[in-house]
């Protein structure tokens, strides 16, 4: 099955008090390998975008101003996740946001996205591998050994791409050791893969200094019954 992990940006934290989905992000993964078909879309909300929403992930009302309105990429959209496995962190946020701008267009011939997808939750698959510790998404990045460190805010994207690397993380691999996204992919002409996509590192931690003196313990007895200088 396709897995897709995805994300969105809103105008506040409740659709029924009048907020909207201002970006949409999304990556696919097929055999626990990242496929650079990714999907992208900022969206106007027809609404003004608060300012301390603004501050969460720097998106204003003159950035999706001559954007298209959901309706107008409903029908791309769904066509992209029909069918897969959707992983989403705090699942039913993005679901009940998703599905709201369902309900409010005037004619809604998908329903539901669950209608067409399978939703798993990786706050709560966290919260059982991790129980009693914090499970955000840059709690796990630091758990994992993610490097997180492009994500100055908020963003569709690029949380969906680190949302990737940390599902893999819990489930038991990585993508590859190349990590980099530069050849990344999108159906949405208005990607902006250039300011929000990071170069993937991969993390080297140093040894302390009482580790590197045991190793070096370790060594001079190893010498000492082998009658033989070991180097490092």
């Amino acid at each position: 099955m396709r897995q897709i992990f995805l994300d969105t940006e809103t105008t506040g934290f409740n659709p029924l008090e009048g907020d909207r989905i201002i970006e949409i992000g999304a990556v696919e993964l097929i055999k626990r390998k990242l496929t650079q078909k990714n999907y992208h879309q900022y969206i106007n909300p027809e609404r003004p975008i608060p300012a301390e929403a603004t501050e969460v992930h720097g998106i204003t009302d003159e950035r999706v101003a001559n954007e298209p309105k959901f309706a107008e990429i409903v029908d791309a959209f769904m066509e992209y996740v029909a069918g897969a496995e959707l992983i989403i962190h705090n699942a039913p946020f993005d679901v009940g946001f998703i599905n709201h701008e369902l309900s409010m267009l005037q004619h809604n011939r998908w329903g539901k996205i669950e209608d067409h997808c399978t939703i798993t939750d990786s706050l709560k698959l966290a919260q059982k591998q991790y129980p009693g510790q914090r499970n955000s998404l840059d709690a796990l990045c630091k758990r994992l050994y993610i490097d997180n460190t492009a994500r100055v805010f908020h963003g569709a994207l690029l949380d969906s791409e680190i949302l990737a690397d940390v599902y893999l993380g819990m489930t038991g691999g990585q993508v590859d050791l190349g990590l980099s996204l530069e050849s990344g992919q999108s159906n949405e002409p208005n990607i902006e893969l250039g300011q929000i996509q990071a170069q993937r590192k991969l993390i080297v931690l140093p040894a302390t200094d009482d580790e590197l003196a045991l190793h070096q313990k370790k060594l001079e007895e190893i010498s000492n019954k082998s009658g033989k200088e070991l180097h490092w």
